[in-house]
């Protein structure tokens, strides 16, 4: 949670200050994208660590890194030394760092808990990681309102200071293991041999690939989009990403204590097209109010959906390979949200944001109806059923 709010805090800080600086909703893009892209580059060689040496341990260098990486941050921008491009580069950072950590945080958390609170325990664990955007818009929004960007930055610093002794306190060792009979070159893609081969995980990812891309790259258009309800855009996009996070919060919480799959497989179906619809209804508000319940609802169903399908994937992952299975996961879902809020960006630079949201909304509402042409997908959704 602490990690979480960090990292989403700074994406808005980020965002309004490079706002700021441009004046061009293409830099938020570009600066977004900087961030986000490490989820594209990184997560093969994160899992190949996560199951190679001690889990925890290398969450803990990671957490290090970002609390470093915030420390020049807040000097740079406290000292008004900061240019966009030192914003660029220590996105840049940060983004590796996270990207890093994820595959192994989420390899760890099965090896902590008994396996029949499996599955609750990973619908908890992505109840914090998505009601972050909540924890970590509310902590800096008084801190940008009375110090700007600068008392934003300082507050996530101390977000990673916690997440690094919090992380220290676990005492489980947890590793993988590598098919000695096996090469290098082919333990490092076992997981991408997994995936692939599934037959239920991989027309979900698929179809989680396309709920990133079209309703979940959406943070560069934050601040465009809050100066048409708020005075103060900066301030707005802390508002909408505070209810985004805030409907995460609640809707992932409530499906955490779930145990029965067929209602989990039912819950899938209806927030993915819940996802498409706040999308479309974010883009069509007229006012502030209609705004925020559209983050709202938009943030609840996205979180509830990726946390259910989070945990199919983990729970279909054998734990010897489990850092890789999830590494291949984030890679195709992390750099495509990286992607398109570039993309996303630009073209609201060109048709407004609002048009933005409302296609890409659609869109995915279409992708989610033809996903019941996959049996092993369609079993889930109807039946909860997992194919093995």
């Amino acid at each position: 949670m602490a990690a979480g709010g960090a990292a989403w805090g700074l994406i808005i800080a980020r965002a309004w200050l490079v706002y700021t600086l441009s004046g061009s909703s293409l830099w938020v893009g570009i600066v977004t994208f900087t961030a986000m892209a490490p989820m594209f580059l990184f997560p093969p060689v994160a899992g190949y660590m996560a199951d190679r040496f001690n889990r925890r341990n290398l969450i803990a260098i990671l957490f290090a890194v970002q609390f470093a990486h915030n420390v020049v941050l807040v000097i740079l921008s406290v000292t008004d030394a900061i240019a966009i491009w030192h914003i660029v580069a220590l996105s840049f950072v940060n983004g590796c760092a996270r990207a890093s950590q994820m595959p192994a945080a989420q390899a760890l958390l099965p090896n902590l808990v008994s396996k029949e609170d499996l599955l609750n325990a990973i619908s908890l664990n992505a109840a914090t990681t998505q009601g972050s955007r909540l924890v970590g818009a509310a902590l800096i929004a008084p801190l940008m309102s009375i110090f700007g960007p600068e008392g934003a930055f300082a507050a996530c610093t101390f977000l990673y200071v916690l997440s690094l002794i919090l992380v220290l306190n676990i005492k489980t060792v947890s590793i993988g293991a590598m098919d000695e009979e096996e090469t290098a070159f082919n333990n490092f893609f076992a997981g991408l041999r997994f995936v692939y081969s599934h037959p239920l995980v991989l027309p979900l990812m698929v179809t989680v690939f396309l709920h990133c891309c079209l309703t979940m790259s959406f943070e560069s258009l934050l601040p465009v989009l809050s100066e048409g309800f708020f005075s103060d855009g900066g301030m707005g996009a802390t508002y909408l990403m505070m209810a985004v996070g805030a409907g995460a919060l609640i809707l992932v919480l409530a499906i955490a204590g779930v145990r029965d799959s067929l209602l989990r497989g039912r819950f899938l179906l209806f927030t993915a097209l819940l996802s498409g619809i706040g999308a479309v209804s974010l883009g069509l508000a007229t006012t502030m109010e209609l705004a925020l319940i559209s983050c709202l609802v938009m943030g609840g169903a996205q979180a509830a959906y990726m946390a259910i399908a989070g945990a199919v994937v983990q729970m279909s992952a054998p734990d010897n390979m489990r850092g890789r299975v999830m590494s291949v996961y984030l890679w195709h879902i992390g750099g495509m949200m990286a992607l398109f809020n570039l993309v996303n960006a630009g073209l609201a630079d060109i048709i407004g944001a609002g048009i933005v949201f409302i296609v890409t909304g659609v869109a995915f509402v279409v992708a989610v109806l033809i996903s019941l042409l996959s049996k092993p997908l369609r079993d889930f959704y109807t039946l909860g059923k997992i194919a093995s």
